[in-house]
C-alpha cells in the first residue's frame, strides 16, 4: 500500500459517515424530544402556581410555539400530532385569555382527546390505519397489531376526555392544573408500558438467526 493509498484511508476513517449523519439527525436526542414534548405542560403547571391560570395559558401558547419551532429545526418539519394539539392550544387558549375564561383551556383537553379518538376510530371503519401512519417507521409491528394497538388507543383518548370532563367539573383548578400535567402524563405512560406485550407479540421484525454452533 503506497503512502497516499494510507493518508486516503486515514482521511475516510476520520471523515463521518454519512448514513450515520442522517441517522443522527432522523433520531433526535432524548433531551431534545423531552423538551419539546414536556416542557410546555412544566411551565404551565409552574406558571399557573405563581401567576394563575390565565398566565399560565399564555406561557403555554408561547411554550408550544417554540416546541414546534424546535422540532422543525430539529426534524425538518412539525410532526402531524404536534401541529394539530398546537392549533387547537392556540384556538382554546385564545379564547381563554381573550374572555378571561379558564373554562375553555379546561376544555382544550377533553375536545383534543376525543378528536384524537374519533379519528383514530373513523380510520379503522375506513381502514385507514392512521396510527400507522404516524409512527410505522419508529414502530415495525403486522397489520393486526396496528389494528389492535389503535383500537386501544382510540379507546383510551375517549377514556381521557371522559376522566377530563369528570376531574374539571368537579375540582378546583389548581387540582385540574396537577392532574393535567401529572395525571394525564401518568396515565399515558402507564397505558404505554401495558402495550409492550402486544408490541413484542405482533412485532414485524424478523427473528435473528441463531450462530452456528462452534465446532
Amino acid at each position: 500500500m503506497t503512502t497516499g493509498d494510507r493518508d486516503e484511508d486515514a482521511s475516510e476513517a476520520g471523515r463521518p459517515d454519512k448514513s450515520d449523519a442522517a441517522s443522527r439527525t432522523e433520531d433526535a436526542p432524548p433531551p431534545s424530544k423531552l423538551l419539546t414534548e414536556f416542557g410546555p405542560l412544566l411551565l404551565f403547571f409552574i406558571t399557573n402556581y405563581v401567576k394563575g391560570i390565565l398566565w399560565a395559558t399564555g406561557v403555554f401558547m408561547v411554550a408550544m410555539v417554540i416546541a414546534a419551532f424546535i422540532a422543525k429545526r430539529r426534524d425538518g418539519k412539525i410532526p402531524p400530532m404536534m401541529l394539530f394539539t398546537l392549533a387547537v392550544v392556540l384556538v382554546f387558549g385564545g379564547l381563554t385569555i381573550y374572555l378571561a375564561d379558564e373554562t375553555f383551556i379546561k376544555l382544550k383537553v377533553t375536545v383534543l382527546n376525543a378528536l384524537f379518538g374519533t379519528i383514530l376510530l373513523v380510520g379503522l371503519l375506513t381502514r385507514r390505519l392512521f396510527l400507522k401512519m404516524l409512527m410505522g417507521s419508529a414502530l415495525p409491528l403486522t397489520d393486526r397489531g396496528w389494528h389492535l394497538l389503535t383500537i386501544r388507543y382510540a379507546i383510551f383518548f375517549v377514556a381521557t376526555a371522559g376522566l377530563n370532563e369528570l376531574v374539571w367539573r368537579n375540582v378546583s383548578t389548581d387540582t385540574w392544573v396537577t392532574f393535567k400535567v401529572f395525571g394525564l402524563m401518568g396515565l399515558m405512560l402507564v397505558f404505554t408500558l401495558f402495550q409492550l406485550p402486544l408490541l413484542g407479540k405482533h412485532s414485524s421484525e424478523p427473528e435473528p438467526e441463531p450462530e452456528p454452533d462452534a465446532a
